[in-house]
């Protein structure tokens, strides 16, 4: 993930417990920042006890509660980088299922949280180039900028000029960055049996491994010059996308053309409907379209890693995070989509069971499932969506509901659909930020054949159905998009 520093240096600020030279390496230490949170939560807790016996009003209290733990999770996670910033990002999905008003302080802090990753001294850059490049590493550029000009979730970006004149991107690795991300993996993987409490049937080690697997890809980077030579080449001179070329690599420094353009989450932030809309759809387009062209998931779809272009194309930034495609997951959704799209609600059941998504001997509560997805399955139904944080903030707080009766306790996710899994709630995300509101079902169906032949199939027979009841009941012949962002389940024959 990439993200401009506002201010330029500001994130050099150093925090008297970090690394002048980047990552935390103690194993220890790490494990100690990141345990602090919710024990200093509790204590919040207690104390707030204290406070309403005083007569402070309790909404006071828990807001307040609330804006000084997202603080904490700031500092901690920020310091920390690596794998906690990682975590950072997936913990924006989950203040999604508080109430705005709770989850406000957790959305500003996990904002700060990637605008202001401390950046390295000049120092530390110096001695960091040279030990991927030599110590005349300099004479490689016509210029370089030592001071950060973004930051990455286990490096930081500067600017420089090639000696043929292109401006380009230098990502430099942090210097410890390989002990503390492997410190943080081992730290999850104690933690990952924990999981069972909410996902009884999930094999958590098994998605917990994958998980690390994908982490670990990120710091390799001569492994991600390779594949985004693949991506540039798969989508050169494409009229919707702009990849800019790897210019060099060597050890943990990697050189690609400077891309400019504005920033997706200033798009999310200040742009026009029309604007937010046409992002979305480009968004979706890539990350669609990206595997039938490569073999490749491009996993990383935070809005960090794009750019809207002048000439109105998407750049895309960033592709250390990206996976083999499986290759049985056409099949999968075809199956799947024609259930949900087409069949009753147990042939969805039949669905999942064959795909591995519920336990052979699990009994399965199909129809609390299909009232749960309904919202989801409508996103194909229609042609238009209207997706908005509140849809989302929907959706999760039911998927998340600790509940023994929640439906969704009782999937579980193949451990090769993880990476899918990670794409889909964070595409999810960027989307609903930007509150697109177009035909998003013809973009998620354009590569995958079998599913837009189910999502054509069902939307004639719905044409059809309204056609015959319009003669009875005198209703209007005019279309009328239907928005799935206040709605609730939408009426199916199921």
């Amino acid at each position: 993930m990439l993200e401009p520093h506002q201010g330029g240096v500001r994130g050099a600020r150093r925090r008297s417990t970090g690394s002048a030279d980047g990552l935390p390496t103690r194993a220890a230490a790490r494990t100690a920042k990141i345990s602090a949170l919710p024990v200093a939560y509790a204590a919040r807790r207690v104390g707030g006890l204290g406070r309403r016996a005083l007569g402070t009003p309790s909404r006071e209290v828990e807001l307040d509660i609330q804006a000084r733990t997202a603080q904490h999770m700031f500092e901690v996670l920020g310091e920390l980088k690596g794998v906690a910033a990682k975590l950072g990002q997936l913990l924006a999905l989950y203040e999604l299922a508080l109430p705005p008003e709770l989850g406000e302080p957790y959305r500003e802090a996990l904002t700060r949280l990637q605008d202001s990753v401390p950046a390295m001294l000049p120092a530390a850059v110096d001695r960091a180039m040279a030990a991927s490049m030599g110590d005349r590493w300099r004479d490689r550029f016509a210029e370089f900028d030592t001071r950060a000009a973004a930051a990455a979730s286990v490096g930081q970006v500067h600017r420089a000029v090639w000696p043929d004149g292109r401006r380009v991107a230098v990502k430099l690795m942090y210097p410890g960055a390989r002990a503390a991300v492997a410190a943080d993996l081992e730290h999850m993987r104690r933690l990952a049996p924990l999981a069972k409490v909410f996902a009884p049937d999930l094999d958590t080690r098994a998605v917990t491994e994958a998980f690390a697997a994908c982490i670990g890809a990120e710091l390799d980077y001569a492994e991600e010059a390779a594949t985004q030579r693949i991506f540039a080449a798969a989508f050169a001179d494409d009229p919707d996308f702009h990849l800019p070329a790897v210019v060099d690599q060597q050890g943990d420094v990697l050189v690609t053309e400077w891309l400019d353009g504005v920033p997706l989450h200033r798009v999310i932030a200040s742009g026009t409907p029309a604007e937010r809309t046409r992002a979305g759809l480009l968004v979706t387009r890539f990350v669609m379209s990206s595997f039938a062209r490569t073999g490749l998931l491009y996993t990383d779809p935070h809005p960090g890693n794009f750019r809207m272009l002048p000439d109105g194309r998407l750049g895309v930034l960033d592709f250390g995070a990206c996976s083999p495609f499986p290759a049985e997951f056409p099949t999968l959704v075809g199956d799947i989509g024609e259930a949900a799209l087409n069949g009753s609600p147990a042939d969805l059941e039949v669905a999942l069971r064959e795909h591995g998504f519920v336990r052979p001997e699990r009994e399965f509560a199909i129809a609390d499932l299909v009232g749960m997805v309904d919202p989801i399955v409508d996103l194909y139904r229609r042609r238009d969506a209207h997706l908005t944080q509140a849809w989302l903030r929907a959706q999760v707080r039911r998927a998340t509901e600790p509940s023994l009766s929640n439906v969704s306790r009782h999937l579980t996710t193949p451990p090769e659909y993880a990476p899918i899994g990670r794409t889909i709630l964070a595409a999810t995300g960027v989307l609903c930020q930007l509150g697109l509101h177009g035909p998003l079902g013809d973009e998620l169906v354009a590569p995958l054949p079998r599913l837009a032949a189910a999502v054509r199939t069902c939307r004639e027979r719905e044409a059809a159905a309204a056609a015959v009841v319009r003669p009875i009941t005198g209703a209007s012949t005019a279309a009328t998009p239907v928005t799935t962002a206040s709605s609730g389940p939408s009426t199916s024959r199921w």
